[in-house]
């Protein structure tokens, strides 16, 4: 069979495939395929191995109908027609669970980033501007005690949620469609509606998908409930936060900072105001950019592909009602 993948594999997982006889053929360029592109080279193959943010809409599903089987290196699937996946009989597979731990400490880390503002005061070093010392300038905020409110309480959520209880000793609340009960057992955490999620939370942190109900959520009404001393954190998807609304919110003291590890659009633009912001902390897409979590991830894409090929149902299926057509 042969596979198409978007990137360059590393050997030992490109072996995984060639050993079982099938033929690998990567995209070398240091640039993300036309719409155009994609659809050739995967007319050519059995299979797509999906690396990168690859639009697989309605029109490369019609043409390219013949896969057996479209792996996702990634959990999110937002960029994905699973509805004509599904009525083409197409099975989507994705990695979920092996980046929890890694896309929560980049929240941890954006976190206490924006609370010292340690990546404005490195970028001040750097201007030259370490100089007289002003014991009253530029504080940042103490986290200890705070209390952290997560807006979608699910695995990477709940990572964070017993990072911060643990470390900051953070009261958690959080805002989810039905109780996280291993969270509220082992985390004291409590559930609340949306505006008290907004209301209550020092800190108020993204880890929902992103979807219609949830697309632009974060918005100037909702950054006008929150505390003018709160840090909003998304590693999650830019588009669930307005950015105009966000740099609006910080520039009038809504909120006291933000952290990203998410924009709207990627990348964001160099000129963007919020990076020049002392109290903003941005980081470019690097929740799950651990050697060890990469690796995991690329190994579920692998076994999905093994999966489709040989005709059996992939492990990690989103759109698992294929399979009873």
């Amino acid at each position: 069979m042969k596979i198409f993948v978007t990137r360059i594999l590393p050997e030992i997982i490109k072996s995984s495939l060639t050993d079982d006889g099938h033929q690998v053929s990567e995209w070398t360029e240091k640039r993300d395929l036309l719409p155009s592109e994609l659809i050739r080279h995967c007319q050519a193959a059995d299979a797509l191995f999906s690396v990168g943010k690859n639009h697989i809409d309605r029109h490369f599903l019609e043409e390219c109908r013949h896969l057996r089987v479209i792996a996702l290196c990634s959990v999110g699937y937002d960029n994905v027609d699973v509805a004509e996946a599904t009525q083409l009989g197409i099975p989507i597979g994705n990695t979920p669970g092996v980046l929890s731990k890694a896309t929560a400490d980049t929240a941890f880390l954006l976190m206490q980033n924006v609370a010292r503002k340690a990546i404005f005061k490195h970028q001040e070093i750097l201007r030259g501007n370490w100089g007289f010392f002003d014991p009253m300038a530029d504080l940042g905020i103490e986290l200890h005690g705070k209390t952290l409110g997560i807006y979608g309480l699910g695995r990477i959520g709940f990572e964070l949620a017993r990072s911060c209880y643990r470390a900051f000793d953070m009261p958690i609340i959080y805002h989810n469609r039905g109780n996280n009960e291993l969270a509220e057992r082992e985390l004291a955490a409590r559930r609340v509606s949306f505006d008290e999620l907004l209301q209550q939370s020092d800190v108020l942190s993204v880890h929902t998908n992103l979807s219609t109900e949830t697309e632009g959520i974060f918005n100037r009404d909702a950054f006008s409930k929150m505390k003018a001393s709160s840090i909003f954190i998304n590693t999650a998807r830019g588009a669930i936060h307005n950015e105009t609304d966000l740099r609006l919110a910080l520039e009038e003291r809504q909120i006291w900072g933000a952290g990203l590890d998410v924009t709207d659009p990627e990348p964001m633009a160099p000129d963007n105001p919020l990076l020049q912001m002392p109290n903003v902390a941005i980081l470019p897409h690097i929740g799950s950019a651990t050697i060890e979590t990469r690796m995991k991830m690329m190994q579920l894409t692998v076994d999905n592909i093994r999966a489709g090929l040989s005709g059996q149902r992939i492990p990690h299926c989103v759109n698992p009602e294929v399979y009873d057509r």
